[in-house]
């Protein structure tokens, strides 16, 4: 591709992923990504990415493939497979996205996909290899002893992870004050959402009639 091209190409992902942010990925017009990439010709966007979800899904493999090689390594280097080490293998390489402008923009752009994050298991293909293994690894240690409490278990932890990055990304942006540091908060976020996994199971024999009826 022409240095012009990539360029062009470059500007447009880093004008699309601001603007997904602080405006939300369905209310941010494609020609306003254009006009803030400089680009005079209307069509650019669509000449490089075909459309909207285009620029997003090369927003989220920019992101994406180095996050999931940084999980691995993390989870390596833990050598352990109790649920906290998961957990923090999921967690440590988004936390450090917290420290630049794009990381923060890309969590703040995936907490808004949170209507498919219960297709994780249903989608392998297009969920990186170590969060897919991790995910499940999850799922089995779940207290809960019904698969479909433990895909809920799952995806409450996956819906709390991400809010909760999305909002610390959103405050640093803001200039808010944070109420912990940066270690602090990563630790206790890990506590909470092991809280999520391991916490006891309740009526988990009883049926949904029988709870209805109760």
């Amino acid at each position: 591709m022409p240095r012009d091209a990539t360029e062009t190409r470059a500007r447009l992902i880093a004008e699309a992923e601001r603007l997904f942010a602080e405006q939300g990925i369905w209310k941010v017009r494609v020609q306003d990504i254009v006009a803030a990439a400089g680009q005079k010709n209307s069509s650019a966007l669509s000449y490089h990415f075909g459309s909207r979800s285009g620029v997003l899904d090369a927003i989220l493999r920019e992101h994406g493939e180095p996050i999931d090689q940084d999980r691995g390594e993390v989870w390596a280097s833990l050598d352990d497979d109790h649920t906290p080490a998961l957990i923090e293998a999921l967690v440590q390489p988004l936390t450090h996205r917290l420290a630049t402008d794009s990381g923060r923009c890309y969590l703040r752009i995936v907490a808004q996909l949170s209507a498919d994050f219960s297709r994780w298991d249903f989608d392998p293909i297009h969920v990186p290899a170590n969060l897919n293994a991790i995910l499940r690894l999850l799922r089995d240690r779940s207290s809960a002893t019904d698969k479909a409490q433990r895909d809920e278990r799952v995806l409450g932890m996956i819906q709390l992870m991400t809010a909760s990055l999305a909002e610390r990304a959103r405050r640093i942006e803001a200039g808010d004050p944070l109420a912990t540091q940066d270690h602090v908060y990563a630790a206790n976020l890990v506590d909470m959402l092991t809280g999520i996994i391991e916490a006891p199971s309740r009526n988990t024999a009883m049926t949904a009639p029988q709870r209805a009826g109760r």
